[in-house]
């Protein structure tokens, strides 16, 4: 076995076919990652008959007098259940890449533990995960641990949508909520489309405090992986705003007026008036809202007569699937949800091209107690996901003293 150099196109030919593969292990998302203060190199792992059996893309900045640490994110692309060719693979690495100034290698393969339903219950457990496991650990890589929030370079928990059935199907195995605020979010006046010019301007907009890219960055993506990228944006049509939430209120307030009449009626039990006292005051809550929404819809129109972006995201495609790559929202409207009905026509448009599932990216793995993360798990997984544990992140140290030092000067920091 031997390590090599692999031009980005014999990366790519290699990666594409790799039972582990996936976008991150891409000549284009290592292009990306280049532009923006990461050197990134194509490493080949070739047997004694010059066969590739293995490859990654890892990306390094040199932290540390000259000496760098490496990631291959969701790589490296290996058969991880032979324990012998793990182990001469990390010697190779000490070899090579310590003598090239890389102190550390990281890395978190594509690889499911577990598939669950989205209640966090266990459907599925990878028969292999354990044999692998316990050969990584036994090569010399040292596992993060089983994470459950964001404690990783990528989420260790994702959410997925599965499009390979009817439309209406899909929407019908939606929760209820999640299915009433799409809904709501139609009346309002929310409208979706796909944005052909790729303007990530309004978008960028609600995502920048969520991680700390630049603008470029996020151009350099959408034009690297070019019509493998999609931009969604959710705008509210302040006219028909105005008029539904208008309708809304006159339709409830008709409805008031009649429950009021009946209230008044002599004979009712004391159950029967009851019933409709509590119907009342629900109705009541309703109009209180009703009446808001107009307040804001005739605002609203006012100040965007053509109507105002509120919800945005980037989607990559890759291998028949769409992964919500970045999404966000303008919070001043998360009454409306715009959101979830932008989650909705992205899931019915790639239905309708056919794709597997619909990645809806980070969750975490705490199912049972509340958290700050709890209505990030309740919106994604309301859309009937199933939830993909991996297996986590490795670490191997590849110069042990180097590394030691490094860590000793930034214990405090």
């Amino acid at each position: 076995m031997r390590i090599v150099t692999l031009s980005p196109e014999q990366f790519d030919k290699f990666a594409s076919k790799h039972r582990y593969r996936n976008y991150y292990q891409s000549s284009v998302y290592g292009k990306t990652m280049r532009k923006f203060g990461f050197n990134i190199h194509f490493l080949g792992i070739a047997d004694e008959s010059n066969t590739l059996i293995g490859a990654s893309l890892i990306i390094y900045r040199e932290v540390f007098m000259g000496h760098k640490i490496a990631y291959a994110p969701r790589g490296i692309l290996f058969n991880y259940d032979n324990p012998s060719q793990l182990h001469e693979l990390v010697e190779l690495l000490k070899k090579v890449l310590g003598k090239q100034g890389f102190m550390m290698l990281k890395i978190d393969p594509y690889i499911p533990a577990t598939i669950r339903d989205n209640k966090g219950n266990i459907m599925n457990f990878n028969s292999q995960v354990n044999l692998i496991m316990a050969n990584l650990k036994s090569a010399g890589f040292i596992h993060q641990g089983r994470t459950l929030f964001f404690e990783g370079e990528k989420p260790r928990w994702e959410a997925l949508t599965m499009l390979n059935k009817d439309i209406r199907e899909i929407f019908n195995s939606f929760d209820k909520r999640t299915r009433h605020k799409i809904r709501k979010a139609a009346t309002s006046g929310i409208e979706c489309f796909k944005d052909a010019s790729k303007n990530i301007n309004a978008l960028y907009k609600f995502i920048k405090r969520k991680a700390p890219k630049p603008i470029e960055f996020y151009r350099e993506l959408i034009s690297n992986f070019g019509d493998n990228c999609d931009i969604y944006y959710a705008r509210i049509n302040t006219e028909v705003y105005v008029v539904n939430s208008r309708r809304a209120y006159e339709r409830e307030m008709d409805k008031n007026d009649k429950i009021a009449e009946k209230i008044q009626q002599l004979n009712l039990s004391v159950q029967a008036k009851n019933a409709l006292l509590n119907k009342k005051m629900e109705s009541d809550k309703l109009l209180n809202t009703y009446k808001n929404n107009m307040v804001q819809a005739t605002n609203l129109l006012k100040q965007y007569p053509n109507g105002v972006i509120v919800a945005g995201a980037i989607i990559i495609k890759y291998d028949n699937s769409a992964f919500l790559y970045m999404d966000g929202y303008n919070t001043d409207f998360s009454n409306l949800n715009p959101n979830y009905l932008l989650k909705w026509k992205m899931i019915d448009d790639y239905n309708q091209q056919q794709m597997k599932y619909f990645n809806l990216n980070a969750i975490v793995g705490e199912f049972e107690r509340k958290n700050k993360y709890s209505g990030l798990n309740e919106m994604k997984l309301g859309f009937n996901s199933i939830i993909t544990e991996y297996i986590g992140e490795f670490d191997i140290i590849l110069n042990n003293f180097i590394y030691g030092l490094y860590k000793n000067f930034n214990k405090d920091k």
